[in-house]
């Protein structure tokens, strides 16, 4: 059986919906990383997410090659589980947490705890108590309120390390919902009233809290790296008024992640090397324009990663008219996939494993529950004999989908399987009834 690529990647620069390992094969199927789709869809159940860990390991390569001088960390919420875990580690990432849970998923598996930030605009006491028991690398001040709480905890002779999130007043994301640089946001201390400032003074009065640069965080699907050039020269002007007022001068710039993903065919998604290019060439020239010496940065992509590297499966339901418009429904929706319902996010499907010589149609895949705003893909392109029963594939499926998923209707989250070298291997499994009742435990 002849096989052909879907789309060839070069070096990760040409913008895909799909993992460079995708090929099409005779009878409409699709194979990725040398796995059928259909036969993955027919041994574990739709809905299923289908991970290439080749791609994920690519694509973390290609940024630490963007900036071998920088380090770059993963950011966990994109999607974590023990074997992503393991892979971030192997390839010399760190990790982006933001929750107790997360922390101790990665320690719990021997991620070195010195490789992990701790982030959060509400940490609770379990979240900074796990973080200071198990020793991370840094701790984001999110909050004026945070300084003190924090130091409290810290042992006595002892000092965390830690770094301020400020807002540099840029706006960027795809969608409001998303934008997390801009002032009025609930993210991070303010540079341009003040509260950023004053945060670093205290911190600096603390002898258990030892600060060692500035954070922040413009937003995601960032399809450009104009942002961060005029983060980077905002940031750099607040160094030097912290080295002017307190005499200090911080070794670390963090400018967190949002990189975009290509979701649909022509989405702008620059390469890693283009971000790094522009952001090293901004971060040295500021800082030769000020008479600061080049600050450790750090850089925290997640969705870029793994997003791409994704793939959910579902099985039509049903397919009906409804005025003009065709609906095609499946088994899965915005419980293994709120990013539509949230933020208007958009999708490519493809179906898979059969194929016909129908004409295509213009399509809404639907999911299954009691929502109108239960829409996965709205204008797509799917073959006009779709019908109950065929397998659609959804690309660029890997982050924020599994990790946001929830219980709503139980009808159980989907498993995660990763594919590598012709073999699939589940990472996660179905979450099963059993699973719910046991959590029910009222008379």
């Amino acid at each position: 059986m002849t096989t052909e690529p879907l789309l060839v990647v070069n070096e990760l620069s040409t913008p895909s919906v799909w993992p460079a390992s995708a090929v099409s094969a005779p009878g409409g199927d699709l194979s990725v990383a040398g796995v059928s789709l259909l036969e993955l869809a027919e041994r574990y159940g739709t809905p299923t997410y289908v991970l290439d860990e080749g791609e994920v390991r690519s694509r973390a390569r290609a940024w630490l090659r963007a900036l071998p001088e920088a380090e770059i960390v993963y950011a966990a919420k994109a999607f974590l589980c023990r074997a992503v875990v393991d892979w971030m580690e192997e390839e010399g990432l760190g990790l982006d947490v933001c929750s107790a849970g997360e922390l101790e998923l990665a320690a719990t598996r021997g991620f070195p705890v010195e490789r992990i930030v701790l982030h959060g605009n509400a940490k609770s006491p379990r979240d900074l108590g796990t973080a200071l028991r198990l020793g991370v690398g840094r701790i984001v001040i999110d909050a004026d309120c945070e300084i003190a709480r924090l130091a409290a905890q810290v042992p006595a002779h002892d000092a965390q390390r830690v770094m301020v999130r400020v807002l540099p007043g840029i706006e960027a994301g795809a969608h409001p919902k998303i934008r997390t640089g801009a002032e009025g946001q609930k993210f991070g201390l303010s540079i341009a009233n003040g509260d950023a400032e004053d945060a670093v003074a205290r911190i600096l009065g603390q002898l258990q809290l030892e600060l060692t640069g500035l954070h922040c965080h413009l937003g995601s699907q960032i399809s450009s790296p104009e942002p961060y050039e005029r983060a980077v020269r905002e940031l750099v002007s607040f160094f030097v008024r912290i080295r002017d007022r307190f005499g200090v001068v911080l070794p670390e710039l963090d400018l967190g992640g949002g990189f975009a993903a290509a979701y649909l065919p022509g989405d702008a998604a620059p390469a890693p090397a283009v971000y790094g290019r522009r952001i090293r060439r901004a971060l040295t020239g500021a800082c030769a324009d000020a008479g600061l010496p080049v600050p450790r940065l750090t850089v925290e992509p997640g969705r870029s990663i793994m997003a791409p590297a994704g793939i959910a499966l579902y099985r039509v339901l049903a397919v009906k008219r409804s005025g003009c418009r065709v609906f095609v429904a499946v088994d899965g929706g915005m419980s293994d996939n709120p990013r539509p319902a949230l933020y208007g996010a958009r999708y490519t499907v493809r179906r898979v494993g059969r194929a016909s010589a129908a004409p295509m149609r213009t399509a809404t895949v639907v999911g299954r529950h009691c929502e109108a705003g239960d829409v996965l893909a709205d204008g797509v392109e799917l073959p006009e004999d779709v019908r109950p029963g065929d397998v659609l594939a959804v690309p660029a499926s890997g982050a924020y989908q599994v990790s946001m998923a929830s219980g709503y209707n139980m009808t159980g989250r989907p498993p995660v399987v990763a594919v590598a070298d012709g073999l699939p291997r589940l990472l996660v499994r179905r979450e099963t009834f059993e699973d719910q009742r046991r959590r029910d435990v009222g008379l």
